[in-house]
């Protein structure tokens, strides 16, 4: 079988990864090809581009790189044509993996189109989930609460498990042991280097007024050492071991996104930030766009509500406006002094824990692919 993945972010690449491994366990002679990165590579995937060309953030960034943007659609559209994979896999990457499933469909009639990890259109964008399900021959959510979502709109979606919970499970179970030091505050900045920019310099000030701060800031996968260096004082230290430094680190700063939950998982007490352009305009039109009432995946799988039934943080949301250093100051020293606040911070941790369960994704979205595969192969069969 002749398999088409593509993955355009470093989280997509990873996850693609294990997919392609679970798929290999299925079926031995699997090919595959696509777009992605050095992970799926690895894993025997022939590369037809680098998601460091295609990851690309925000309008403007994609107005910069529109020529790239072109090409990266030429090649991926006439690489579908030429290699007539039997299914092609969507790892989240919306804008670009849902114009490239309307080629596949109008084109390739035969193939099969799944999409694990679909884009998260219950936050935002909520037009999407029609188009999503209907250019798919299947939906693989990776939050249990999606199912219901979808079925909201008439439509299937299978939760085959959250990756992230399976890479830090497996994490554990080779890092037993691994100690917090005290004062130690992972800053973790983002996976762009947009959202760097914007929030790199704002975290680390914060975190300098700590008294006794030992600073270590996690390098997202794409990104260049010597692009952080300008960024850090002496004694402030780079890693590329995300995983190990929030498990020994006291508190987190995380640009929200995948890090916060991975910060849960393993139990880091922590604050979100998110920068935003215009951000007071953004405040007092979030719910024209939003359609959530929080924003970091662990307030919205945690879901918690006050006695009175309203939802309240279970981590603290410094997003837009209330983005500012003063702000994050404030919420290091309280992580910092109340033991009590930590304490909550982690039972809802486990509370999540509970949630996602322990159904592995990889393996779940494998045998799902393989019975669509089958079924397919069975309805052709009979015609």
């Amino acid at each position: 079988m002749k398999y088409f993945v593509i993955a355009g972010e470093a989280s997509g690449d990873l996850h693609a990864a294990h997919l392609l491994g679970a798929l290999q366990q299925c079926d031995p002679q699997a090919i595959f090809i696509g777009l992605g990165g050095d992970r799926m590579a690895a894993a025997g995937c022939r590369l037809l581009r680098h998601y460091r060309q295609m990851a690309f953030m925000g309008i403007v960034a994609v107005l910069r790189n529109l020529n790239l943007v072109s090409e990266n659609f030429r090649i991926a559209k006439q690489a579908l044509l030429d290699e007539q994979p039997d299914v092609l896999v969507l790892v989240d990457y919306p804008s670009f993996n849902l114009r490239m499933a309307a080629f596949a469909r109008r084109h390739l009639p035969a193939i099969r189109i799944v999409y694990y990890i679909p884009p998260k259109a219950w936050a935002w964008k909520r037009w999407r989930v029609h188009r999503i399900a209907q250019l798919s021959d299947a939906v693989l959510g990776i939050f249990p609460f999606e199912p219901a979502f979808y079925r909201q709109y008439g439509y299937a979606c299978q939760y085959v498990g959250n990756p992230t919970m399976d890479a830090v499970r497996e994490w554990k179970k080779a890092h037993p042991q691994i100690e917090r030091t005290p004062r130690q505050i992972a800053i973790l900045p983002g996976s762009r280097q947009s959202e760097i920019a914007h929030c790199l310099q704002k975290m680390l000030t914060a975190a300098r007024r700590i008294e006794g701060a030992h600073i270590v800031v996690a390098a997202a996968p794409s990104i260049d050492d010597a692009y952080y260096r300008p960024f850090l004082l002496k004694g402030e230290t780079l890693t590329r071991d995300t995983y190990s430094l929030l498990a020994s680190s006291e508190v987190a700063l995380v640009n929200s996104g995948t890090a916060t939950l991975e910060a849960a998982l393993l139990d880091c007490p922590q604050a979100a930030v998110y920068h935003i352009a215009c951000p007071h305009l953004a405040a007092l039109i979030w719910k024209a766009i939003f359609t959530i009432r929080h924003f970091t995946l662990v307030n919205i799988l945690a879901d918690k509500r006050d006695t009175k039934g309203q939802h309240i943080e279970v981590i603290r949301e410094l997003i837009a406006h209330l983005f500012t250093i003063p702000n994050m100051e404030a919420e290091l020293n309280h992580l910092l002094s109340d033991t009590a606040y930590q304490q909550n911070m982690l039972a809802e941790y486990e509370h999540i824990r509970s949630i996602l369960g322990n159904q592995p994704a990889a393996e779940s979205a494998a045998d799902a692919i393989m019975r669509l595969v089958s079924k397919h192969g069975d309805s052709q069969a009979g015609q």
